[in-house]
Parts: structure tokens; sequence; C-alpha cells
């Protein structure tokens, strides 16, 4: 209505020729997308994130070698690594942190699938609120609603992980041999529970590397649905 009015408007201070390249340059975004289709785009710019930054870590050092990402030793455990250091034992302390990224590494290419389905199942009350937020709010929204649940199903995944990896024998050779060190307080922290944590927390990092990407790249909205719906937010 806004624009049908201007357009009278301007028809009577100059002719045909010049309103026809007045209507020109008025703006002429996306019309007609519901927040179903708002929806729908966001979802498929999560599972962007999955396909691209995600699979990466599954890969061998994709947690290790990521500055993003990298699992570092709780804080019960940082005086475990100094000290083993300073005793001539840092091999032993690289190769404890090393393990547990690995048994991340090994626990997202497993629970991927995991991933895609609450994707699937996400429900976006406001879309097109969510798509107008922040550069990772589609991310944010992602954890809030499936973190609990995903945790739930990441848990034991890890757990597994840990063993196959061989990080539960590595991290009791290294609590032992800490513990037996003179004037040292003894230390058996939950590594499974605390590397899930953090596993979980750099997945979510990577999907909001890529929602990034789509929100302020256009180069990257490689599918016609992420170009209308993201044109919204430009």
């Amino acid at each position: 209505m806004k624009r049908i009015l201007l357009c009278v408007l301007v028809f009577q201070l100059v002719g045909c020729t010049e309103l026809q390249q007045v209507v020109n340059q008025l703006p002429q975004g996306p019309t007609g997308i519901g927040n179903a289709e708002i929806a729908q785009g966001l979802r498929e710019a999560l599972n962007m994130g999955i396909e691209k930054q995600v699979n990466k870590l599954a890969l061998e050092n994709g947690f290790f070698r990521n500055e993003l990402v990298k699992i570092l030793l709780p804080e019960e455990l940082q005086k475990v690594d100094k000290t083993l250091r300073d005793v001539g034992l840092g091999n032993l302390a690289d190769e404890g942190l090393r393990i547990i990224n690995r048994a991340a590494e090994d626990a997202v290419g497993e629970a991927t699938p995991i991933f895609v389905d609450a994707v699937k199942g996400i429900t976006f009350t406001d879309a097109r609120q969510i798509l107008l937020g922040s550069d990772n709010a589609a991310t944010q929204y992602l954890e809030q609603s499936t973190k609990t649940k995903l945790y739930n199903k990441f848990n034991p995944i890890i757990k597994n992980s840990f063993q196959k990896v061989g990080a539960d024998q590595i991290w009791s050779n290294i609590i032992t041999r800490y513990n037996n060190l003179p004037l040292t307080n003894d230390v058996n922290p939950d590594l499974t529970d605390y590397t899930t944590n953090e596993a979980l927390e750099g997945v979510y990092t990577m999907i909001a590397v890529e929602e990034q990407e789509i929100r302020n790249k256009i180069s990257s909205r490689t599918t016609d649905l992420l170009k209308r719906v993201f044109a919204l937010q430009d």
C-alpha cells in the first residue's frame, strides 16, 4: 500500500518515463515467504553446518587441531598436566590430552545422524524472528531445543569411544602415576561427562560457523531456498 501511494505521488510530479525509472529503483525484496518456508530454510542452513563443518570434527585431529573446539583439560586435571610436565612426563601429558580429543572425534562420527534427526524434528515457533536475529540465532535455538536430549544420547557414545580409542586405560595410567607422586592430592574426575559436554559445544560451535557464513556471504547460499530466505535478513 505504501508503495502504491508513493507511486501515485511521484506520478503527479513526473512523467511516465521518469516514473518507471523511479519504480525500478524501489526495493524489490522477496515476497510471499511464510513462516514454514523460513523454517525450512533455517533447517537447511543447520544441515549444511553439519555436512560442511561437523563432519570435519569426525576426522582424525578434527578436534585436536581445531583451536575453536579443541578440548582442553578440566580444571581439576590442569594441575595433573603441569605436575607431570614438571617431573619430565610431558609425553604422557600430551597423550592424555590427545586421547580426550580423539574420543570426541570418534563419537561425533557415530553421532552425526543424531544431529541430522534433531534438525529435522526441530520446530521453529517464530522462524522469522530467528532469521532476523543474531548471526548464530538458529544454532542457539537448536542448542536450547536439543542439548539435553542429545547429551543423553551422546554420553554413552563418548563412553564407548573412550574404551574404543583406549582413553580409559591411558587416563587410568595417568591418574595412577599422578596419585603416586609425593605431595599430591588424589584426583578422579568424570572425564566422560566432561568430554560429552565439550564435544557437544564443539558441534554447536561449528554449526554456528556455517550459519554465519550463510548469513554474511551471499555466495554461501548455494540453493534457491537459502537465497530466498536469507535475502530477507540482508
